[in-house]
């Protein structure tokens, strides 16, 4: 018989999902998304998201079948899919950690900088921001997970402070605006949003390989991330007007600014500021560290394990000078980091390869169905990133080519 596991365990597990959510995902969600509607944005939130929670319990029950403390993703594609689904695995896993170390270390210095109007070069500002989070990455992150409920209490805090001071500059007009053809375009932030599939072998571990716990953790989880998620674009939406300059979406996005840059110079309040710095700030630095760690073990077990040298040095060096080099060239790549993070990496390692795993084991015809429509939709989303990132797929805001109806649909 499984053992119990206590509600308020799963509902731990669940917060500290909803954590591993808000990101760098959160930050740029109103910006891509909010250029296709809000009621579009919702449609593929909750498609998307599905489809993220979909191979989320799929990569659970195979963690938890193995019930190993060291249990990894290139393993288990290899098991089922052999060495090409093992380096497959180990590639995308790279460009997920270096991207979303890429997109953290170009977001948080952009706030900064934009914030507190530094007199100085963007460059210095990278600089001091990438030593102090990666100084924290590699020292220990034993502070981050001691005062794990803390940093949540603050997250959550200074979340509501700018929720509740940005429905003060909403204009509900601005909701009857949609633009579906874009939406695709959208679907890397969203998939990015839902990320936190990183952290399925921990979840497991700590829920003791309980399924139906572990099902609730992620359904509740998840669901917490998707309202945060919602509320924040309806935020984003409602306050921003689509054109009209610096404080709009559609210069925020040719621009790839974080979304509380625009709103910060929408609304201007220092209760705002402040709670949005800390909330961004926060989220950035919490997430660099995890990821940072996770970087650091996974770069850690390549050198050792296939070129034979074990050298913290050497693992410092391959794990943040990469993103660190890719930020200082491209300072504004926030939203385009996140767009290849989200449309490669993480639909290539946590959307196709679960999905294969489902179609090929599954005995029941209902489930490879399901699965074959999950590849189906992740593979859709690839070829359309693929396609934007070489030029082949040109998808763009509409709004750029009938601003003169903008305010029919409530855009200004």
């Amino acid at each position: 018989m499984k053992e119990k596991i206590p509600t308020v365990l799963i509902v731990t597990v669940a917060f500290l999902i909803t954590g591993n959510l808000i990101g760098a995902g959160i930050l740029a969600l109103p910006i891509n998304t909010g250029l296709s509607g809000f009621i579009p944005s919702l449609v593929g939130m909750t498609i998307i998201g599905s489809a993220m929670f979909f191979t989320a319990i799929v990569l659970g029950n195979e963690a938890s079948k193995e019930r190993k403390a060291t249990f990894n993703y290139p393993s288990l594609y290899q098991k089922h899919l052999g060495n090409l689904g093992k380096w497959i695995a180990v590639l995308a896993n790279l460009l997920i950690l270096y991207g979303l170390l890429t997109a953290y270390l170009t977001g948080g210095a952009t706030i900064i900088t934009t914030l507190f109007h530094l007199p100085v070069p963007a460059v210095v500002v990278m600089a001091v921001f990438f030593l102090i989070v990666t100084g924290l990455t590699v020292m220990d992150i034993s502070i981050v997970r001691k005062y794990n409920t803390l940093i949540m209490m603050i997250l959550f805090l200074s979340f509501a402070i700018i929720v509740f001071q940005g429905e003060k500059y909403v204009v509900v007009s601005r909701f009857a605006y949609t633009d579906w053809a874009y939406l695709p375009a959208a679907a890397p932030i969203i998939v990015t949003a839902f990320h936190f599939h990183n952290i399925i072998p921990t979840i497991c571990h700590d829920l003791k390989w309980n399924n139906a716990a572990i099902w609730k953790a992620m359904l509740l989880g998840m669901t917490m991330g998707f309202v945060m998620n919602a509320i924040w674009i309806q935020v984003g939406v409602g306050a921003l007007p689509l054109t009209g300059g610096a404080g709009s979406l559609l210069e925020a996005f040719k621009q790839n600014l974080p979304a509380t840059i625009p709103l910060s110079r929408i609304i201007q309040s220092h209760l705002f500021a402040t709670g949005s710095m800390v909330f961004a700030l926060l989220a950035i630095t919490t997430s660099y560290m995890a990821n940072g760690i996770g970087l650091m073990g996974f770069v850690d077990d390549l050198t050792e394990n296939f070129f034979h040298k074990k050298s913290r040095i050497l693992t410092i060096i391959l794990a943040f000078l990469p993103p660190l080099t890719i930020s200082v060239i491209y300072p504004n790549i926030f939203l385009k980091a996140i767009d290849i993070v989200g449309g490669v990496g993480i639909v290539i390692l946590f959307g196709i390869l679960p999905s294969i795993i489902v179609i090929r084991q599954s005995k029941s015809s209902r489930m490879r169905l399901l699965g074959m429509t999950m590849f189906t939709l992740f593979v859709l989303l690839l070829v359309l990133e693929i396609g934007q990132e070489c030029g082949l797929l040109q998808i763009h805001p509409s709004v750029e080519y009938w601003a003169p109806n903008i305010a029919v649909h409530g855009g200004n």
